[in-house]
């Protein structure tokens, strides 16, 4: 198990799904974090569980967070620093699928909920680079981790917004590690394929929905079992790994 003590990293999207999963499980590693998400309630009642499984010398720290906007992402990465004086990277998993997920072809949708998908999933991680890769913010050594999915290399039915979205983030990860290697500073992403989460089965719920879990590993992930790739990405084991985007999806894109 990568022991991430005397880390700090800031992480987006906490308060649910594959957020709130990472957060346990870096606070379990020993790393103190600044955690953001869009929904204040979510997050207020998240903090108990991850603060539970917390060591001793982790600090939890919260923060309301909007990841479209480029200056609530600026102040929260100002924040952080205040809070901890050194970070040593962060997890970006802030994301939605979007209403028409599974419902809607291409030529049904409308474009707010387009741009609303894209807002969030592609331009809330350039938000998230943008600030973490300004000079001054994350000193050498740091990692960034970008939440990708399968759906960044496989195409899915009634899902052309978030597939765009997630095809951005790779994008994005290829482009921000090229750039910031020189700096030492690691850019990488995780592609999980259909997790345990309410995301999920909120997607899976709806009526017209026809997707059908269909790997070679008969299950759906455990978030845990994300947020413990992101853990290994983010820790001093990786050390030598950036610009890489790891599938975690049962054998899904086999």
């Amino acid at each position: 198990m990568v022991s991430l003590a005397g880390k700090a990293f800031v992480l987006t999207g906490g308060g649910s799904g594959i957020g709130l999963a990472t957060a346990r499980v870096l606070a379990s590693r020993g790393a103190s974090l600044y955690v953001g998400d869009v929904n204040a309630a979510a997050l207020e009642a998240s903090l108990p569980s991850i603060i539970h499984t917390a060591t001793a010398a982790a600090s939890i720290k919260t923060s309301s967070l909007d990841v479209r906007n480029r200056t609530d992402v600026r102040e929260f990465m100002k924040k952080a620093k205040a809070e901890f004086g050194r970070l040593h990277g962060a997890a970006n998993i802030a994301g939605v699928t979007g209403k028409g997920m599974g419902v809607s072809k291409t030529w049904e949708l409308d474009t707010d909920e387009y741009e609303f998908v894209m807002a969030v999933n592609a331009r809330g991680v350039f938000n998230c680079l943008a600030e973490q890769l300004r000079p001054g913010v994350l000193p050498e050594g740091s990692s960034i981790v970008n939440m990708a999915s399968v759906n960044s290399f496989k195409a899915l039915d009634c899902a052309s917004p978030y597939v765009a979205s997630k095809h951005a983030v790779v994008g994005l990860t290829k482009t921000a590690a090229l750039e910031a290697g020189p700096r030492d500073i690691r850019v990488n992403g995780v592609a999980p394929g259909t997790v345990e989460t309410p995301m999920l089965r909120k997607f899976m719920e709806q009526p017209d929905c026809s997707f059908k879990i269909s790997t070679p590993i008969a299950r759906p992930a455990q978030a845990e079992e994300v947020g413990r790739l992101v853990a290994f990405l983010l820790s001093d084991d990786s050390t030598f790994i950036t610009g890489a985007t790891y599938s975690i999806d049962g054998g899904w894109t086999v």
